[in-house]
């Protein structure tokens, strides 16, 4: 089965060939650190960690280069209102994003390349630029030359002549205020480095086209990012990219946003919800449920009722991963392979809703399995249920999410000490046939979020939804 993929470019979803075979390079535009992520920061590396994923299960090795912007305007900007040095901030921001990828389950890129770690290589393309006639040096910025090249504006699907002319800000020194700045000119307080043109810094669009030269080549399969980029940053890259003489990206792939009330969650709209304030209130394995399970090019509405409805999907999900393992005595192992259904949806564009439906599919019928006493089927549905789970990062019994280390592992061992307690004193009023008070138990249990079954090897616990 072939893999297929939507690509922005083509406007239609093409048949994925790579460009050397067994092997996919895939660019993904990471971080701008100028602040701690929100959720819809990371959904993007969700989506690009479950294309990863798939494409690793296919047979496919996969490197995958996630950049951060460790410099830019907002960067600045933040340091001089915090009066703290530019650097400071991107490296705490950084090491934010990395948290949350980590946190809710992301695999670590191959390479993360930081922008200000790269000047040499985009210095050494403008140099190249200026000499193809595609830019220009004024008052010490370097600007690209939009109309040197003939397919601008292609990705986005746009007229050059009836696009809106930009702001100046002050900028003095363009031929056409559409131009675009690859290199400015250094002021006084920020940071810069030296340069043919003078001391100053680069522009946000030249610091991935460099750097996926440098990590990927000339020409590489995949690059991603969200619907938010197309222009001007994945425009501008392409320009620059493919004016120096690289081929560039083959496929472009880009995710949709988490919105609330319908606006894209931004931080300059206030409307943001921080991964690190999530955590304290949610599982991490429950939002990767939350973010991850959509199709990626649809928007998230962003809601508490959406988010206690994943939940309890996801409960469903782990609630039989736990009873068929008690039942077999042992943890099962995820089957060699996940089921043709499953594999068929993830192939048609990363069709995780419909692969998910095939899980819970799945999970039904190993249910009803362990109702009918039918070990042998639940294990077998268990071990399908695993592998599917393990494509999409969600294997509760992966060792990244072993012992609910989000809650903590020494949290959870004190509730089932506490709450084993009051089961026996359950099981002593059931003994006596004192249903009253027995009843009274379970339903103050209940109430405290837990989920009381009785099962021919007594009573267990779990959490419940919310």
């Amino acid at each position: 089965m072939t893999i297929r993929l939507y690509d922005t470019s083509a406007r239609q979803i093409r048949e994925f060939t790579p460009l050397t075979p067994g092997c996919v390079s895939i660019y993904l535009c990471g971080a701008t650190v100028q602040a701690a992520p929100h959720i819809g920061h990371i959904r993007s590396g969700l989506n690009f960690d479950i294309m990863r994923r798939w494409f690793t299960y296919r047979g496919y090795d996969v490197t995958f280069v996630r950049n951060v912007t460790d410099i830019d305007d907002k960067i600045i900007k933040k340091a001089a209102e915090h009066g703290r040095p530019w650097w400071s901030i991107g490296y705490e921001n950084e090491r934010a994003f990395n948290a949350a990828y980590d946190g809710l389950g992301c695999l670590p890129p191959t390479y993360e390349p930081r922008a200000t770690g790269h000047i040499t290589e985009m210095v050494e393309m403008m140099r190249g630029l200026i000499e193809r006639g595609h830019a220009y040096e004024a008052d010490g910025s370097v600007y690209f030359d939009v109309r040197s090249y003939e397919g601008y504006l292609e990705l986005s699907n746009q007229d050059l002549d009836e696009m809106r002319q930009p702001a100046e800000d002050g900028i003095t020194g363009k031929r056409d205020p559409r131009d675009f700045a690859m290199w400015k000119a250094s002021k006084p307080g920020e940071p810069d480095w030296e340069s043919p043109w003078g001391r100053g810094r680069p522009g946000w669009h030249l610091e991935c086209s460099a750097m996926a030269h440098k990590y990927l080549g000339t020409a590489f399969d995949v690059h991603g990012g969200g619907l938010d980029l197309i222009f001007p940053h994945h425009e501008n890259e392409i320009a620059q990219a493919k004016a120096y003489g690289d081929e560039f990206a083959k496929y472009w792939v880009h995710n949709a946003w988490v919105t609330m009330a319908g606006d894209k969650m931004s931080k300059s709209l206030g409307n943001s919800v921080l991964v690190s304030e999530m955590v304290k209130n949610w599982r991490p394995i429950v939002l990767r449920y939350y973010l991850g399970t959509p199709h990626y090019r649809s928007m998230i509405e962003y809601s508490e009722e959406a988010l206690r409805e994943a939940e309890s999907a996801f409960a469903r999900i782990e609630g039989f991963v736990q009873r068929v393992c008690e039942k077999a005595g042992k943890a099962v192992p995820p089957a060699a392979e996940v089921p043709l259904a499953f594999a068929e949806a993830m192939d048609d564009d990363l069709g995780v809703p419909h692969a998910l439906a095939i899980v819970h599919t799945a999970v039904r019928q190993g249910n009803s399995a362990l109702a009918a006493d039918d070990k042998e089927a639940a294990v077998e549905r268990l071990a399908e249920v695993r592998a599917m789970l393990g494509v999409l990062g969600l294997d509760p019994l992966d060792p990244h999410w072993a012992g609910e280390g989000d809650r903590g592992e020494d949290l959870h061992g004190a509730v089932d000490t506490l709450v084993r307690l009051v089961l026996e004193q359950r099981e002593s009023a059931r003994a006596r046939k004192d249903w009253a008070t027995a009843d009274a138990i379970r339903d103050q249990l209940g109430q405290s979020g837990l989920v009381i079954e009785d099962s021919p090897d007594g009573p267990r616990w779990t959490l419940g939804p919310r």
